[in-house]
């Protein structure tokens, strides 16, 4: 098959969240099963400052009509990607403010319209029309309803599929998305693009592709209720009842989180040969200026700070933790009010808590490969892939039943998990973990069951290759 892989963030060009690791190892992975796939996204300015990247000019410029707003003139550009195709569509007007990876998403919803047109138009100016184009997310949304209300014929016959990596997150606008789409007002309507008397994005994208899916099993019944459901639960439990939704849970790129070869963290280990795990941890305490503490486990965190994450379970558990003890290291960005208290966290446990605010820090992989145990007391998430990364590492996660957590961290096999979004009972089960990182038999145990589980992407690849089989089918049917 010819995949068209579309998303607004890719690994390592621009990355915010785990959408950019899933942008690029799902479709490498599609390409090692034989299928021609292929990836597309914006031209950010921080893209034409690396000099990392060799990047071709395929196309010069193409007209993009943006009804209202007039014709824009896009270039398309091309590298490759060890072995993959990466497209890049820009524009003078738009991407251009993008210098970091902070600064990807800029106000308004404008330059991801002209996006979805642009794509479109590029492969049609390439004539390399896909027999399925894959969008993620809202940033997307108008790909899948470009095609089916204004594409050329040539388009009939590709399949539209449509992955949520977040419901929370999805791009409402006014009529005035519609107007400079050059679409009728007509699709303004509950049972095609309106929700709530918006404009939204990503239940656009929902309603005009032929599967849709999201990145857990456990997610996609989650976001079929009220709760989960962000008020768009009732369009999923239609989807689900007539067979065009369903859960896949994301991989790791484990070429890329492999303790054994990984240049990025202190010492090479592997589940033969853990050595390398104990000078990690040192060199964590030491990055971080901590002295360690004896029979106290290292946790980490590598986290955006805000509820979602349950960063305020472990704000408002956190006496209660380092009177265990434990010691914490931690690194995010996000909401000030959750940044201000951990900074001033750290002057009452001066040997137990660091908090690291930069975004791009090095100590990342220094607790992903030194600490003992990692928190994820998430109030949802879709997957999440921090756990799998920890795992790998051989550091065992203390996770929220929630999402792709419920559905890869299983107490006590894997790591130790709560249900309700509550300080204590966070602290009960970071409680158990610290007893069983007592019993160092105990422990080995479950690092090693997380460190030989696989989670590469060679099971959901498949996956998500019959999924797009039973898009193709549905696609042909209608043509």
């Amino acid at each position: 098959m010819k995949i068209l892989f579309v998303s607004a963030e890719v690994a390592p060009f621009a990355k915010v969240g785990g959408l950019a690791d899933v942008a690029a190892a799902l479709p490498k992975a599609l390409r090692t099963l034989g299928h021609d796939a292929r990836v597309i996204m914006p031209y950010y300015k921080m893209i034409e400052n690396d000099p990392r990247w060799n990047i071709e000019t395929r196309i010069e410029h193409f007209p993009v009509n943006l009804g209202f707003r007039g014709e824009k003139r896009a270039y398309y550009k091309e590298t490759n990607l060890n072995g993959l195709p990466v497209g890049f569509v820009g524009t003078d007007e738009w991407f251009t403010s993008s210098v970091s990876n902070q600064s990807i998403y800029q106000p308004g919803d404008i330059q991801f319209l002209f996006f979805s047109r642009a794509v479109i138009k590029a492969m049609e100016h390439l004539e390399w029309i896909p027999d399925v184009i894959h969008c993620n997310d809202w940033h997307t949304g108008f790909v899948p309803v470009l095609i089916r209300e204004q594409g050329h014929p040539i388009w009939d016959r590709t399949a539209a599929v449509y992955t949520i990596h977040n419901l929370a997150f999805q791009g409402e606008s006014s009529l005035f998305a519609l107007d400079v789409m050059g679409l009728t007002r007509w699709l303004f309507n509950p049972d095609q693009v309106e929700a709530h008397g918006h404009v939204n994005f990503l239940k656009s994208g929902c309603v005009f592709s032929d599967r849709v899916n999201t990145v857990s099993n456990t997610y996609a019944q989650e976001i079929q209720t009220p709760y989960f459901g962000h008020r768009l639960d009732g369009l999923m439990r239609h989807l689900n009842g007539i067979g065009r939704l369903r859960g896949i849970l994301n991989g790791l790129d484990t070429e890329i989180y492999n303790p054994a070869t990984d240049p990025n963290i202190e010492a090479h280990f592997s589940a033969k040969r853990l050595a390398g795990k104990a000078k990690c941890r040192e060199k964590l305490l030491e990055h971080v200026g901590m002295d360690p503490m004896p029979n106290t486990p290292v946790f980490g965190v590598v986290s955006r700070l805000t509820s979602q994450k349950g960063m305020d379970l472990i704000l408002h558990a956190s006496k209660e933790l380092f009177s265990l003890p434990i010691q914490l290291v931690m690194q995010g960005t996000g909401d000030p009010w959750l940044m201000d208290a951990f900074h001033a966290l750290q002057g009452y446990y001066p040997n137990q808590f660091r908090y690291r605010s930069h975004f791009d820090d090095p100590v990342n992989y220094h607790i992903y490969s030194g600490a003992d145990g990692f928190l994820m007391p998430s109030s949802f998430e879709p997957c999440g892939l921090s756990q799998m990364i920890a795992m790998r590492y051989g550091t065992v996660p203390v996770v929220r039943k929630t999402g792709g957590l419920a559905d890869t961290v299983q107490e006590p096999t894997y790591g130790f998990d709560f249900v309700n979004q509550d300080p204590m009972d966070l602290l009960a089960a970071v409680s158990r973990a610290r007893n069983a990182y007592l019993d160092k038999k105990a422990w080995k145990k479950i690092m090693l069951q997380g460190m030989n589980t696989d989670f590469s992407w060679t099971k959901s690849a498949g996956e998500y290759v019959k999924m797009y089989e039973d898009a193709i089918e549905s696609r042909l049917a209608w043509v």
